[in-house]
C-alpha cells in the first residue's frame, strides 16, 4: 500500500455519505480510494461496481480494463471472506469474455483455467470445445455432470457432454450419454413434465448420431419412435401448453450441422455446438458473420446449377438464421418457413439423392414441431422415414 491521501479518503467518505444520488463512476472512484484504507469493507463493493460498469460498456478495450481491475481487486479480498470465491469467479468470467472478444484466446483460456481451479469448469469446457479439444471438454463435462448432485438430468448438461464426446469420435460413449437424457425425457413426457416436441427432437437427434456412427438399425428404431410421437401430436396435440421451448430446437438443429462446418482449432475457433448458442460470444458473432459470404456462395451455386452443393449451403444458412433469431417466438413460423420450404423444394429436384431430401424433410418437420403445427410435421417426417427405410 502506498502513501494514503487522507484528504482523498475524507472526500470519498463524505461523497458516499451524502444525500445526493451518485453516478457509477463516482462510486467506483470512491471505492478505489477507500479500498486502500478499509479493504475488507470496500474491496467487495469495488469489484461489484467495476463489473457493473463493464456490463454497461460497449467498448471491448474498456471492458478489458474494467474487468482486469475487478479481478485484481477480487484477488486482494482477504482469503476466508465468504464472498471472495464467488466474486473472484464473477470477475474472472467477465475478464475472460473481454479477452476472447479481443481475440486474446490464450489469456482467456488461462482465466477459464483459474475459474476451473476454483470449482467452476463450465467455461473452460466451452473454450476447449471452441478450439476442437473435444475430449478434454468432455472430461470436464463428465466431472460437472457427475458431481453436480442435481436430482434431475439436465438437457443442457447432457447435450453438451454428448456433443463433445461425439466431436472426439467417441460415438458409442456419446450415444450412451444422450440415451441417458432421452430416458429421462421419456419419463417426464409420460408424466406431462416436458413437451412431446422435445422428446421428438431428441429422438431424431439420436437417430442422426447412430446413423453417423454406422448403426443403421439403431437409427431406424429411433426414427420410428419419433414418428409415433409425431403421430400422437398430429392427432391430439401437446397434452399441456408449454412456455417457449425454441432453445431446445435451435440447439439440436445447430448441432446437427456441425459436421458441415470447418474443423475448430485454436487459430479458427467455432461456436461450442451443443450449448445454448443464444448467448453472446465472440465465436457466435464470427459464425453469424459468415452469413453474407454463404449467401453469395448460394447465389453463385444457383446460377451454376450446382444443386447438391446449393442444398448443403442453404442448410448452413438456415442453421445460422436459427442461431441468430430462432428463440424469438414473434412471427416465428412466418420468418423461418421460407428457409425450410426452399430446402425441401431444392432437394426434390435431386431425384437420385434421397438422403438429401430426407434430411430437408426432417429439418422442416422439426421446424413445424417448433412452430406447433404438428400435422405437416408428421407428414414430412413420415416421408423422410419412408425414404430412409427404402435404402
Amino acid at each position: 500500500m502506498g502513501m494514503i491521501n487522507h484528504d482523498a479518503v475524507l472526500r470519498a467518505r463524505v461523497l458516499l455519505l451524502g444525500s445526493g444520488r451518485l453516478g457509477l463512476l463516482e462510486q467506483v472512484d470512491a471505492y478505489r480510494v477507500l479500498a486502500e484504507v478499509s479493504p475488507k469493507a470496500y474491496l467487495p463493493k469495488l469489484v461489484d461496481a467495476l463489473l457493473l460498469m463493464s456490463y454497461r460498456s460497449r467498448v471491448p478495450e474498456v471492458d478489458l480494463a474494467l474487468t482486469t481491475e475487478a479481478v485484481e481487486a477480487a484477488r486482494r479480498i482477504e482469503v476466508g471472506v465468504p464472498t471472495r470465491a464467488e466474486r473472484l469467479c464473477r470477475a474472472l468470467d467477465a475478464y475472460q469474455r473481454a479477452l476472447f472478444a479481443l481475440g486474446r484466446r490464450a489469456e482467456g483460456r488461462a482465466a477459464c483455467e483459474e475459474m476451473a481451479a476454483a470449482g467452476q469448469n463450465g467455461r473452460l469446457a466451452t473454450a476447449l470445445a471452441e478450439e476442437g479439444r473435444f475430449r478434454e471438454a468432455a472430461e470436464l463435462n463428465e466431472e460437472a455432470a457427475r458431481s453436480s448432485g442435481a436430482s434431475e438430468v439436465s438437457f443442457w448438461t447432457m447435450v453438451e457432454w454428448a456433443a463433445n464426446l461425439e466431436g472426439a469420435g467417441l460415438h458409442d460413449a456419446a450415444s450412451a450419454v444422450f440415451r441417458e437424457l432421452l430416458d429421462d425425457t421419456r419419463r417426464k413426457a409420460a408424466e406431462q413434465r416436458t413437451a412431446l416436441a422435445i422428446l421428438t427432437w431428441e429422438l431424431v437427434h439420436l437417430s442422426r448420431m447412430r446413423e453417423t456412427a454406422g448403426h443403421g438399425a439403431d437409427a431406424a428404431a429411433a426414427r420410428q419412435e419419433a414418428l409415433t410421437v409425431l403421430e400422437e401430436l398430429a392427432s391430439q396435440g401437446e397434452p399441456k401448453d408449454w412456455s417457449c421451448i425454441l432453445g431446445w430446437w435451435v440447439t439440436l438443429f445447430a448441432l446437427s450441422g456441425r459436421g458441415a462446418e470447418p474443423a475448430a482449432s485454436a487459430g479458427a475457433p467455432m461456436p461450442p455446438f451443443g450449448t445454448d448458442l443464444d448467448r453472446v460470444s465472440a465465436t457466435r458473432d464470427t459464425f453469424l458473420g459468415t452469413l453474407p459470404a454463404l449467401e453469395a456462395e448460394a447465389a453463385a451455386l444457383r446460377e451454376a446449377g450446382r444443386l447438391p452443393q446449393l442444398v448443403d449451403v442453404q442448410r448452413r444458412i438456415s442453421i445460422r438464421e436459427a442461431v441468430r433469431k430462432g428463440t424469438h417466438p414473434y412471427r416465428f413460423a412466418d420468418r423461418f418457413k421460407p428457409h425450410f420450404d426452399e430446402g425441401v423444394a431444392l432437394a426434390r429436384r435431386l431425384p437420385d439423392d434421397p438422403a438429401r431430401l430426407a434430411r430437408a424433410l426432417t429439418d422442416r418437420s422439426m421446424f413445424f414441431a417448433a412452430a406447433r403445427t404438428f400435422e405437416p410435421a408428421y407428414a414430412d417426417f413420415a416421408e423422410a422415414v419412408a425414404l430412409l427405410d427404402a435404402r
